[in-house]
């Protein structure tokens, strides 16, 4: 296997390293991209032909140098990574699905609009964990199709539930269940965080668990508003907070839609 090392001087915060990675992504023969973002060092462990890696690196315009290549058994090819990947978005897409279906019971029971726009947040991620199983193994094209897929999705359940919100703020003025609110959001929160570190497991940085990743935090932070809004609700007896925090998890929602969709 090769190590090629690279000098890349207008490499200097993630965003250029997510932007190699993708460039590089369509490679079958590398087993390993290497990152030293303080020095600007770029080592690529490979069975690929050298000079077309120069060129797809260069087509970034990052002033890239080749400095040195050896041959070494450092790194090995994980012939796994693809079924690996695919073990846990099985996972984190059964977590999302049965918290859907959860929190959507809840929200009626409660009535609470916090509890809606958590549970289309669950649903809209488990449509992205379904695609994302259907972008493994396969050609960057198609890994950003997928992106494209699920940041849209969760652009229209976004605008969807401003809608949502504004009806809700209009015309119902019913108070929403504090305490069904707080158990939802805390088995959420636990189900979210299971889901995290799931992902975090893996180090591919590819396109589609980078997505999986940024909408899974995004709803670390919703189950967290949510239950704050439900011990506010219990304070001040007013369905305000409830709606509120639901106007923020869509706002989150949309937040997450764009960056998905920058990738």
């Amino acid at each position: 296997m090769k190590k090629t090392l690279f000098k890349i001087h207008k490499m200097d915060c993630p965003s250029e390293e997510q932007l190699i990675r993708t460039k590089l992504s369509s490679f079958k023969n590398i087993a390993k991209l290497s990152f030293d973002l303080n020095n600007r060092f770029l080592t690529i462990y490979h069975n690929e032909n050298t000079d077309i890696l120069i060129d797809n690196i260069n087509q970034l315009n990052l002033d890239a140098i080749l400095l040195d290549e050896t041959l070494t058994d450092e790194v090995e090819f994980d012939v796994n990574n693809d079924q690996y990947q695919k073990n846990l978005l099985i996972k984190v897409f059964i977590i999302n699905l049965l918290f859907f279906i959860i929190e959507i019971i809840a929200a009626y029971i409660a009535n609470s609009m916090g509890l809606l726009a958590d549970s289309l947040d669950m649903l809209s991620d488990a449509f992205v964990y379904s695609l994302s199983l259907l972008a493994i193994g396969k050609k960057y094209n198609t890994k950003k199709k997928v992106a494209l897929t699920a940041g849209s999705l969760q652009l229209f359940l976004a605008i969807l539930g401003f809608y949502e919100v504004f009806k809700r703020f209009i015309y119902n003025q019913y108070i929403p269940s504090y305490k069904i609110m707080i158990i939802i959001s805390v088995l959420a929160l636990i189900a979210n965080l299971f889901s995290f570190m799931f992902l975090n497991k893996d180090k591919s940085n590819e396109i589609h668990i980078t997505a999986s990743k940024i909408i899974t935090s995004n709803d670390i932070i919703a189950n967290i508003g949510v239950l704050l809004a439900a011990i506010i609700v219990n304070l001040t007896n007013s369905n305000i907070p409830d709606l509120i925090i639901g106007t923020i998890v869509f706002y989150l929602v949309l937040r997450g839609s764009i960056s998905i969709l920058k990738l």
